[in-house]
């Protein structure tokens, strides 16, 4: 059993899906797991944003615009009268859904369930596509078997004895289609895996169902060296090891969910990166192995803010970190980047919704200072491996960049430094170049 999962652009249109469906139409066993439509969910958090004003007018206009959208899906999307019918008569059950929030007040429990209607859309208008085709597969409904607890983590176990029941009602079958992103939460309601979360789906069923490989469909050809839509030239990466491809995710590659790398790894299953548009291209093989040591890529991750604390009292107190620390776990605020001196501690978050309130508790402890519209420039590589000075070379390449924090050590696959926003872009040129280049040559 394969787990294949498509994202909204390879699912975009009625060609596109009408590719996907060539691809997944091998005979061999597969779970498909399958995004909403490019655009929608963008759209359906439009409309919710509406429903909370209560602007119900504009928020009506809304939906017949997204409804007429799926209705020309329709017509490219099927040949049959009667295919077209049935599709029609689906979708509008699902634009009624949403318009019925217009009725009533319209809270978070609300907003979560407009959101699921893209997935659902998808998954049954291409399940509807692929029995026009004759092709035999079964629709499971994400809603029976993905499951996050109280603490909104995944519940695994719920998951794989879930997933199993589902499977185990079609003995004969060998495809299933399902969605991504959506779940049930502890309270048995309709919620989701945030943003991105069809990634991390695939990942949690692929694991669940003890999958042979996991693989991420999306529109470019595996993960690159740098990011490119800055850089021009930059290539695909080959093999990444877990780790690797969990840092790259998390400091800005956006063709990976960051959370959706850990499941596969617990199970050891290889999750191969590959472009709808390509299906021969190799793409980006995520293992427990790793190609050639060295530099693999660079990533770059936006809307940092980094925070120093400076305090006479740190010097050889012990606890002072403790107390910091238990800030940030008081306002749910994870760091990413922390250096210290015998007077200073600074670090980092992304997330600056209680900026003000952490703010306040820290200058118990000492001189606070806040700088904010900076990134994280990641570079990943295998640094055990590597004995020819890495560092130099990114420290070469960066020499006239101004360096806020530098995080070197706390892992062996990942330099971390902290930059200026207005230099992010110069610096992704500047790594390529001093990096990248320089190692095609030599090779």
């Amino acid at each position: 059993m394969k787990v294949l999962k498509f994202g909204g652009t390879s699912v975009g249109s009625a060609e596109r899906m009408k590719m996907v469906a060539d691809l997944i139409n091998d005979g061999s066993p597969k779970i498909v797991v399958l995004s909403a439509m490019s655009g929608t969910t963008n759209q359906l958090v439009q409309i919710a944003e509406t429903l909370y004003q209560n602007a119900n007018q504009e928020a009506n206009a809304l939906i017949d615009a997204l409804h007429d959208k799926y209705k020309q899906v329709v017509e490219a999307l099927y040949q049959t009268d009667e295919k077209k019918k049935q599709a029609l008569e689906l979708i509008s059950l699902h634009f009624d859904h949403i318009r019925s929030f217009t009725l009533d007040l319209f809270t978070i429990y609300e907003e979560r369930a407009v959101l699921a209607q893209g997935e659902l859309l998808s998954t049954a208008l291409f399940q509807f596509f692929l029995e026009e085709q004759g092709i035999a597969s079964v629709l499971l409904p994400a809603l029976n078997f993905m499951k996050i607890d109280e603490n909104e983590e995944p519940d695994t176990a719920y998951i794989s004895k879930n997933l199993k029941l589902e499977l185990e009602k079609y003995p004969e079958t060998n495809l299933f289609i399902t969605q991504g992103y959506i779940c049930r939460n502890a309270f048995g309601e309709v919620d989701n895996l945030k943003r991105g979360g069809s990634d991390y789906s695939a990942s949690l069923i692929g694991a669940a169902a003890d999958a042979s490989e996991i693989q991420i469909w999306t529109d470019i050809d595996g993960m690159h060296n740098n990011d490119p839509r800055v850089v021009k030239d930059t290539f695909p990466i080959a093999e990444l090891s877990f780790d690797e491809a969990a840092e790259l995710a998390y400091f800005g590659a956006k063709i990976l969910h960051p959370s959706s790398v850990q499941p596969a790894k617990q199970k050891n299953i290889p999750v191969r990166l590959l472009n709808t548009m390509q299906p021969q291209a190799h793409g980006t093989t995520i293992s427990a192995q790793t190609g050639k040591g060295g530099i693999k890529a660079v990533a770059a991750k936006d809307g940092i803010t980094a925070i120093k604390i400076k305090s006479g009292r740190m010097l050889l107190a012990y606890g002072f970190l403790r107390s910091v620390f238990e800030v940030f776990e008081r306002y749910k605020t994870p760091i990413d980047m922390i250096t210290t001196s015998e007077v200073a501690v600074s670090l980092t978050i992304d997330n600056p919704k209680f900026l003000t309130e952490i703010t306040r508790e820290l200058q118990e402890y000492g001189q606070v200072e806040v700088d904010q519209n900076q990134s994280i420039i990641c570079i990943v590589g295998d640094f055990i491996a590597e004995r020819s000075g890495s560092g130099l070379k990114i420290f070469e390449a960066l020499k006239d960049i101004p360096l806020r924090m530098i995080s070197y050590g706390g892992s062996k696959n990942n330099i971390s430094l902290l930059i200026n926003t207005t230099d992010k872009e110069r610096s992704l040129i500047l790594l390529n170049e001093g990096i990248f280049e320089r190692n095609q040559k030599n090779a």
